[in-house]
């Protein structure tokens, strides 16, 4: 709170203050009297034991190649779960000079995302992957600090020890396995005049979500009890979660159960769920099977009531005599309509559509959509031929698997398609990630030296990503490459000839980019021969087939078949704005059929993930406010038409006074029945009783 409590200052007014308060420490030896707080000095003074000078301009020692992908490796888990969660909120910063940075449990920054121009400058003080950035390395910090307090943390500008970090802002949390260790930390700077305030919290929940997923992943053999003192808190980032085997012992609890449930939830130590609870799992499970209520209310030992949801139902029951995986079982989800629990599916569910098998090409592209097929029809237009081609469009439009079905529909495609994303490589590895080098050519080079990009590319097609991003001194070299068809790798006279074909995509407008000076005039009209754009999401015809496609894949990677999107949310699907267009789509799916359960087929609003309907894209006037409220609003909008005397709906209210509004209506509609509302509504009286007691209850 001390830490929030000092970012709330005026920015002018904290500057003096930490001045005056490094005035005090390092010019007259003794602790501030105000300005920081005590964990800033506390971090301080550990560094000042450590006999770490203020002005030091020592660098650290960094991680070469092989060390940093030796770190990665034994880090995958880490990185497979956070990564998207990364670029997630990448995408919410995204040009605010901002850096998205994930480090090891010692600091050592594994992977990062951020805006070019901000990553050139974090890359001078070593803020990029393979440098260290624990407290004994680069002095108060918020990653080394986070890790040392165990506790989120933001450090403002000269908050920082060294002198030459006074210009950043940096706010990190640690992420915490699923047995409670210090799994690593997520942490999102910036220069410090950009400092956004939300930025703690933001990161906080994303660790959440991270420890979220690393949680069920771990522990997706086991049952999964979610509980809450407050109901309308189970199915959130809050829920306490509760891993249990089929026996009823506990193995495992996320860090919001460890710590409202103390001392009697030890992992591995035996505790088993009578112990915890009243009830034992054999009987809670038989309560949840036969109620028609989502929730369960359980009583604890020391006589307090929590509510309850089962979810995972994935192991044989053998212990209790339950039903066995795969026998249908019935949902446990918060918000199900009871009477769709276990009922079979429609007839008017759709039938699977199959993905494309085998390497994707420009012919699977081509779904229906027109912006689509006049984009696949000039780049069929020049395949084979040495015209390199230039895609254009939003983040997260498809824009590398245009790339690659560009190159699988080609003469080239039994040959290598290699990418780099010039957005996501610092500018002092850049060099060496697309020429390569010799070895000793800089210090941390493996001894044997390593292949760029463009080598690696040689008969095949390269795709460079964002390009837009690509710093000036690279684009000279760049451009010397295309017009001599020759490469000459970091600290070596010697020219090597390639034959690649060249694919380049950015989000940016390339001439913009050129009239402002950031891009090279001479390398855009090589890159430019022929330029594609790709619409976004929101503007496509081809959205059902869009979906039923990445379903059809999602499903087959998680051994699954039958499963189909409910009318509900393929409404919601094709009315949301979309902002991270068909990336954003594919994780959405991915989560809904995580989140099914054993026996469940139909993708309901429930199975979407929550944070879907906190955000508030916009999607150029084609769908109207309510479609963006969440499948309840969406819902009701399709389902109930607006009286002609109705009032309208302002679109700068909040997603809530909204759904308030529109059952507002509803409950007039229905004359007041709560259950024929709820069937109107698409909802459980569960979720509506919820919602009104959120509200303080309708007029």
């Amino acid at each position: 709170m001390k830490v929030m409590q000092q970012t709330a200052m005026a920015p002018a007014v904290r500057e003096d203050a930490v001045r005056l308060a490094r005035g005090q420490f390092f010019g007259e030896g003794r602790a501030p009297e105000a300005g920081v707080s005590p964990l800033i000095v506390d971090s301080w003074l550990r560094c000042r034991e450590r006999g770490m000078a203020a002005d030091d301009r020592a660098e650290a020692e960094h991680a070469g190649r092989l060390q940093l992908a030796e770190a990665r490796e034994g880090n995958r888990g880490l990185l497979d779960y956070a990564s998207g969660v990364m670029e997630h909120v990448f995408e919410q910063i995204r040009a605010s000079g901002s850096l998205v940075i994930l480090s090891d449990p010692q600091g050592m920054i594994l992977h990062s995302l951020g805006d070019a121009e901000f990553v050139d400058r974090a890359s001078r003080v070593a803020l990029q992957p393979g440098a260290c950035w624990s407290e004994a390395a680069r002095g108060t910090n918020a990653i080394g600090t986070a890790i040392v307090t165990e506790a989120p943390t933001v450090v403002l500008g000269g908050e920082h020890y060294l002198d030459r970090n006074g210009f950043l802002s940096c706010t990190a949390a640690p992420i915490r396995d699923p047995r409670g260790a210090l799994a690593g930390v997520l942490d999102v700077s910036c220069e410090q005049r950009m400092h956004q305030r939300h930025s703690l919290g933001l990161v906080r929940l994303s660790v959440q979500l991270i420890e979220k997923r690393l949680f069920e992943a771990e522990f997706a053999n086991h049952i999964l009890v979610a509980f809450h003192e407050r109901p309308e808190y189970v199915g959130s980032l809050q829920e306490g979660l509760v891993a249990v085997t089929p026996e009823g012992h506990l193995a495992g609890a996320n860090s919001i159960a460890r710590e409202w449930i103390g001392r009697r939830v030890e992992c591995g130590g035996g505790a088993s769920f009578a112990e915890l609870f009243r009830q034992g799992l054999g009987k809670v499970v038989d309560r949840a099977m036969s109620s028609s209520d989502a929730l369960i209310r359980l009583g604890l030992r020391d006589g307090s009531e929590i509510h309850v949801q089962l979810r995972s139902l994935r192991p044989r029951f053998t212990a209790f005599g339950s039903a066995q995986a795969g026998e249908g079982m019935r949902t446990f989800a918060a918000e199900s309509s009871p009477a769709a629990v276990g009922s079979a599916p429609p007839v008017s569910a759709p039938a699977p559509v199959s993905a494309p098998h085998g390497p994707i090409t420009l012919h699977d592209l081509a779904t229906g959509d027109a912006g689509i097929g006049r984009a696949v029809d000039r780049a069929r237009r020049i395949l084979g031929k040495d015209i390199p081609l230039l895609i254009q469009g939003e983040s997260g439009v498809g824009k590398e698997l245009f790339a690659q079905a560009f190159h699988n529909s080609g003469p080239r495609a039994d040959k290598t398609f290699v990418a780099l994303n010039c957005a996501a490589v610092p500018e002092t590895l850049i060099e060496s990630e697309l020429f390569g080098y010799v070895g000793g050519a800089f210090t941390g080079a493996r001894k044997e030296g390593a292949l760029g990009k463009i080598q690696q590319a040689n008969g095949g097609t390269l795709f460079l990503d964002e390009i837009g991003d690509m710093p000036l001194g690279m684009q000279a070299r760049l451009l010397r490459v295309l017009q001599e068809r020759c490469v000459t790798p970091v600290g070596s006279v010697k020219s090597i000839p390639v034959d690649i074909s060249l694919v380049c995509a950015t989000h940016r407008v390339l001439r913009d980019a050129v009239a402002r000076g950031e891009f090279r005039e001479d390398l855009y009209y090589r890159v430019n021969s022929l330029t594609v754009t790709l619409p976004a999401l929101r503007e496509r015809s081809d959205i059902r087939c869009i979906v039923e496609r990445i379903l059809a894949a999602e499903c087959r990677e998680a051994g699954l078949q039958g499963v189909w999107i409910g009318d509900e949310v393929m409404r919601f699907v094709e009315r949301h704005g979309w902002p991270g267009n068909v990336r954003q789509l594919q994780n959405v799916i991915r989560v809904a059929v995580a989140l099914l359960d054993e026996g469940e087929r139909e993708i309901r609003p429930e199975h979407l993930p929550e944070d879907l309907f906190l955000a508030d894209p916009v999607d150029g006037g084609k769908t109207p406010p309510a479609a963006h409220a969440g499948p309840l609003v969406a819902a009701a909008s399709a389902a109930l038409p607006l009286a002609a005397d109705a009032p309208p709906i302002s679109a700068a209210k909040r997603l809530d006074q909204l759904e308030i509004e529109l059952i507002e209506r509803v409950m007039r509609e229905v004359g007041g029945n709560l259950s024929a509302a709820a069937r109107t509504l698409g909802v459980s009286r569960n979720r509506l009783y919820r919602k009104l007691g959120r509200a303080g209850g309708v007029s």
